[in-house]
């Protein structure tokens, strides 16, 4: 692409803020325009729920990048300003303040949100999500005044919230459909832990229930109403039952969308001019045998940002990355290589009784997911060896002299 070419990044978590470093780092000479709704310069979310509401970072300590650097870089930032519509027959984007940018490349990182729900009173003051830094002020301010806290969902955020809560000396109480914490992205043993972990600290955990409906009083949240019949008081309610794509805009422009925004290995949408990155893509990946699927993690979102860079000056790119995430809920730290999808034997290594354990996850013979508490040594590992595709047997796994790291050195010598 020419110094004559402009580039529009719309959105600026980390796959936006990753993408336009990487055009930079890349060689990219034309102009670059990042697009945030929001007016703070662009920050990282994943504190959010732990650090920063526990007043442990500042708004200034959660920033991607300092505000000089989009200035040393040439890249022109534009806070506060939504993006209404996509003109692709005229490659421009309409802005909510009247302005219309042109691209000859657009790049969607519009994220994700958190799902939508019908559920009866969950438009009383007290009921909350979390998703940006405002939604974080808002939360802390309430768990300050203490009282009744009901998470609903069990998932990464709620549990990572209710950790957060108890710190702060509130009441928590965890209602989840499922029958068991995380159910959708960890193994039944890391399940266990967790839950046992937050019972300890003194979190209640409702499994296998559903919330009804929400009861106010005098507009504000008083009680939640369970498919069980039960009746939680309520101060504050925090809604933590998932994300769905930002995609509105890419399917009022006319883009293919399935769950989020249909992309191919170089994260290309059905317009050749259009790429989309992060929480918003999916992606068709080896370790989900190949059927579509959009990740929300840190890395899928920086991977796939320098991607897209590297398509858009003409070099090598294909996005195939081993997904990995993590979790930090009080004294743990929970780490995630590869996806447990279609697994049908575990292996633990460690201690579950101490927190200090790992969990092999296999499907038949191949190692497909490797999930790791309190062990970041042996996760970086793990990661190594999903990679490299390595040929690692349950046994070996299993057997007491098995050294993780030694294994994935000695596949990192056989594979250079």
């Amino acid at each position: 692409m020419s110094t004559e070419e402009t580039i529009v990044v719309v959105g600026a978590g980390h796959a936006g803020v990753q993408a336009t470093a990487s055009l930079r780092e890349e060689g990219f000479a034309g102009q670059i325009k990042l697009v945030s709704g929001e007016h703070a310069l662009p920050y990282q979310r994943p504190p959010l729920s732990k650090r920063f509401m526990k007043e442990q970072m500042g708004p200034s300590d959660l920033l991607l990048r300092g505000e000089r650097y989009y200035t040393d870089k040439d890249i022109s930032l534009r806070l506060g300003d939504r993006v209404l519509a996509i003109d692709r027959a005229d490659k421009r984007i309409q802005l909510a303040s009247g302005d219309r940018l042109a691209y000859d490349h657009l790049i969607l990182a519009t994220g994700s949100r958190p799902r939508s729900t019908d559920l009866p009173g969950a438009g009383y003051a007290g009921v909350q999500r979390l998703c940006v830094m405002d939604d974080a002020i808002r939360l802390r301010q309430a768990l300050r005044r203490g009282g009744n806290v009901v998470i609903v969902g069990a998932g990464f955020i709620g549990l990572e919230i209710a950790a957060t809560a108890i710190e702060m000396g509130t009441s928590v109480h965890v209602v989840e459909l499922a029958d068991r914490p995380m159910a959708r992205v960890v193994s039944e043993p890391v399940s266990s832990f967790f839950a046992e972990m937050h019972r300890a600290a003194g979190v209640q955990l409702s499994l296998g229930v559903s919330v009804t409906r929400i009861i106010g009083l005098d507009g504000r949240v008083s009680e939640i109403e369970l498919s069980d019949g039960r009746r939680l008081p309520a101060d504050v309610v925090v809604l933590g039952i998932g994300a769905q794509a930002r995609d509105k805009l890419a399917r009022a422009a006319g883009l293919a969308c399935g769950n989020g925004i249909e992309v191919d290995a170089r994260m290309t949408t059905s317009d050749p001019s259009i790429s989309a990155i992060g929480d918003c893509a999916s992606h068709h990946n080896s370790f989900t045998g190949g059927r579509p699927f959009r990740l929300e993690s840190v890395q899928n979102a920086v991977d796939q940002g320098r991607v897209v860079a590297r398509k858009l000056v003409r070099k090598p790119a294909q996005y195939d990355s081993v997904p990995w995430f993590w979790s930090d809920q009080a004294h743990c730290k929970l780490q995630i290589a590869g996806l447990s999808l279609d697994c049908d034997q575990v292996i633990i290594r460690g201690d579950q009784r101490t927190g200090d354990f790992a969990v092999y996850s296999f499907q038949g013979k191949r190692l497909r997911c490797v999930e790791t508490v309190n062990r970041s040594g042996e996760h970086m590992a793990a990661r190594r060896l999903i990679s490299s595709n390595a040929s690692v047997m349950p046994e070996q796994v299993a057997a007491k002299d098995f050294n993780p790291r030694e294994t994935a050195r000695t596949v990192q010598v056989m594979n250079s």
